[in-house]
């Protein structure tokens, strides 16, 4: 397989109540191909955020949206465009990022989460500097990274919750 050059597919979800912005990096080709984030069926990024918040795992994207905006969680990802292996984040290269301006001017986010370290490496060093806030990386919700359990991931997303008080 061959690195592509993916342009981000999806907007971003927020509104004026989000407090707290989370970023991946690009959207895999599953996501891509679902037309949503964390599309992949193994990824565990909704089964993490239902537990953290005592609900329902949300089933289509509608109900995604919906879990997100009820506890004030902007989602949207590092980069606009990138060239990439698959949903390989070691493969990417000529990394353009989003401009986060978008949200950040929009609502009060009191703190920015990273899904992974390859999304907190590229956020430092592309998005850090005009964003002007720090990001809090945590582990990828990813099927590859079997090192993270379910608990221990929802132990560690656990933290979104110290900044929706």
């Amino acid at each position: 397989m061959e690195n592509k050059i993916i342009t981000h597919p999806l907007k971003p979800i927020f509104d004026e109540n989000s407090a707290v912005l989370i970023l991946g990096t690009m959207p895999s080709p599953k996501s891509r191909e679902n037309n949503f984030y964390y599309g992949h069926p193994q990824n565990r990024f909704w089964r993490v955020l239902s537990a953290i918040f005592g609900e329902k795992l949300p089933e289509n994207n509608k109900e995604r949206t919906a879990l997100l905006l009820k506890h004030r969680i902007a989602l949207w990802d590092v980069l606009e465009s990138c060239e990439i292996k698959g949903a390989e984040d070691s493969s990417i290269k000529n990394p353009i990022p989003n401009d986060l301006s978008l949200i950040l001017e929009s609502c009060n986010i009191k703190a920015i989460f990273t899904t992974g370290k390859k999304a907190f490496s590229l956020y430092e060093k592309l998005c850090e500097p005009n964003a002007k806030i720090s990001a809090i990386s945590l582990p990828s919700t990813s099927p590859a990274n079997c090192r993270f359990t379910l608990e221990r991931l929802v132990e560690e997303y656990s933290a979104i919750k110290d900044f929706l008080g």
